[in-house]
Parts: structure tokens; C-alpha cells; sequence
């Protein structure tokens, strides 16, 4: 799976969940590194969330739906719930994200991580 490849995913909710993690079936965004995405069994993901309300947290990006990025309304994009999952997990590729909004993902990484 491409950097840059909108999936839907399955993420789970924990026994005795009680947490802020997303959870449920959504949309994430994979940024793990091309090279090595073939051969880990791990995918690194940002997961969206359809409420608007997010982005008063650090860390967010708005992204608007596009032909190209298949997201049916407007996604907040949860950089800092950075994950990884099991690659079983990922359902389908529903598009590719614009390759301005990469831009912000990666500032946004590099600001989160302290790099």
C-alpha cells in the first residue's frame, strides 16, 4: 500500500475501553514508508474522524472530500492518534490524498515527533 493511500480500516475497541483512541470502521490515511510497507505486517495510520469538533485539538488537519481522496464528507484527520495496526485490518483503498494536504501531514508529523 502506497504513503499517501486512503483505506478503510477495522480498529477495535479494547476490553474495558474507556479511552479517547478511535475505534469502529473509518477512514485512515497510510503513511507508513513505501520501501518497507510490503514487508512488515504492521501499517503505520492516521485515522479521520466525521466530527468537526476535533479540530480544536493540536494536531488536526481538515480535509475537504475530492474525487481523488473518495471521502464522502468533510474528515478531520487525527495526526496525533498516529498508530499501527495489523494490515488485516484494512477493509479497501478508497482514494489518494492530494498531494498539498501530504504537505501538512508531514509538517504536522515532523511538529508531533519533535523532528
Amino acid at each position: 500500500m502506497p504513503r499517501g493511500d486512503i483505506v478503510i480500516v477495522d480498529l477495535p475497541q479494547p476490553a474495558g475501553y474507556a479511552g479517547r483512541e478511535q475505534t469502529g470502521l473509518r477512514p485512515a490515511l497510510i503513511i507508513h514508508d513505501d520501501t518497507t510497507s510490503n514487508v512488515l505486517s504492521v501499517i503505520v495510520i492516521i485515522p479521520f474522524t466525521a466530527k468537526l469538533a476535533s479540530q480544536r485539538f493540536p494536531h488536526t488537519i481538515l480535509v475537504q472530500p475530492s474525487s481523488m481522496n473518495g471521502l464522502d464528507s468533510q474528515s478531520v484527520l487525527l495526526v496525533f492518534q498516529l498508530r499501527a495496526i495489523d494490515r488485516n485490518r484494512i477493509q479497501n483503498t478508497i482514494g489518494q490524498l492530494e498531494p498539498q494536504t501530504m504537505e501538512l501531514v508531514n509538517a504536522e508529523l515532523r511538529s508531533l515527533l519533535g523532528l
